[in-house]
């Protein structure tokens, strides 16, 4: 639970204007918050749900990565 509440909240905040796509905050949210359901899907052997939240989990270090170098990739608008 806590892991998808992590995410829905980045993504209420982002969707209210309180969090741009690539704040650090935003990208830290959908960071933990796939990690744990990634963790939970390898525990349950959920291999579907471990791709889709190992995936959203690599995107949003790539884009926290980017933001911390302060690189002006695709992430900004």
């Amino acid at each position: 639970m806590s892991g998808a509440l992590l995410i829905l909240l980045a993504y209420v905040a982002g969707q209210l204007g309180w969090l741009r796509p690539d704040a650090v905050s935003y990208l830290l949210l959908n960071l933990v918050g796939s990690s744990i359901l990634a963790a939970a899907a390898w525990w349950g052997r959920q291999w579907g749900f471990l791709l889709l939240e190992g995936a959203w989990a690599i995107v949003s270090l790539g884009g926290l990565i980017a933001t911390l170098r302060g690189s002006r990739g695709r992430l900004r608008r």
